[in-house]
């Protein structure tokens, strides 16, 4: 882990964190973190050691240059970043991350560690996942936390995945088994309008954050991002008659169905019609 001139000493920090990779859709998680990062200024206070959790063959290193002269080489890694938002008498702790390539118990011990040398009291997790829901609609939320009483004020939806997982869901377990303060929120991305960015996905994500820190959060445009993303996909379904019959037939579920996200199978067929739709070539079973 290395550590930028130290740390500080912070005031009962909260960490929010989003990693990029899987649990990331449409880089709505991630874009949560970036715009909290800009609009409460945020500074770097620590990172983790790349060495030891990327395979640059697969997340590579990038080279800029500096004033238009020197090369510097910017490391694929997870970020740790301190911002004091106004009118909120506690820190923040932003991790912003990319899921790491191996030895992820060793990586969630490490970012605990760092939290627990920051004091951070509470960790909240931020994903986004593909599901079967109408853009039309607010995008649902689900989540889990270990402290009912904050599970039903926030009216949170506990999401019944079964199968794989990624960081997100690895980080949440290590930090209960830490018996540390954790939630996760995952927005649910509609699967035809996956394509980043999904604002609208985003802004949802900062409503809940909104929510539990009591706290306005400046949206920065953001909201009118969300209405361009929605009109623009207004005039993908209007060109595209299924595509505008499946969003009216998710429009008419009732309660919580739109909350199932899909499987890799369910996904893969969906594209597929998708492609059948568009003239595309498809895979043969």
């Amino acid at each position: 882990m290395t550590e930028f001139d130290g740390l500080p000493v912070l005031r009962s920090p909260i960490a929010i964190a989003a990693f990029e990779g899987w649990n990331d859709a449409a880089d709505s998680a991630t874009a949560a973190i970036e715009h909290l990062d800009a609009v409460w200024d945020a500074r770097p206070i620590a990172a983790v050691d790349p060495d030891d959790y990327y395979d640059f063959q697969v997340t590579r290193p990038v080279i800029s240059l500096v004033e238009g002269e020197a090369r510097r080489i910017d490391w694929p890694t997870t970020q740790f970043l301190v911002a004091t938002p106004p009118e909120l008498d506690r820190d923040i702790v932003l991790i912003r991350g990319i899921e790491p390539n191996m030895r992820w118990k060793a990586f969630s011990e490490d970012v605990l560690e760092m939290c627990h040398s920051l004091g951070v009291e509470r960790i909240v997790l931020l994903g986004a996942l593909l599901a079967d829901v109408p853009y039309t609609r607010p995008l649902p939320v689900s989540g889990t936390s270990t402290d009912p009483a904050e599970t039903e004020r926030l009216g949170l939806v506990g999401a019944r995945y079964e199968g794989p997982t990624g960081i997100v869901g690895v980080l949440h377990e290590a930090a209960t088994r830490a018996e540390l303060n954790v939630v996760s929120f995952w927005a649910h991305v509609p699967h035809y309008a996956s394509n980043p960015p999904c604002p609208k996905a985003t802004l949802a994500l900062l409503h809940h954050i909104e929510e539990l820190l009591d706290l306005p959060v400046p949206l920065a445009g953001l909201s009118e991002e969300a209405t361009e993303w929605e009109r623009r996909i207004t005039a993908l379904a209007e060109e595209d008659s299924e595509l505008g019959d499946y969003v009216r037939q998710l429009e008419q579920r009732e309660g919580d169905a739109g909350l199932r996200p899909l499987s890799g199978d369910e996904i893969a067929k969906e594209f597929e019609k998708y492609l059948r739709r568009r003239g595309g070539p498809t895979s043969q079973a």
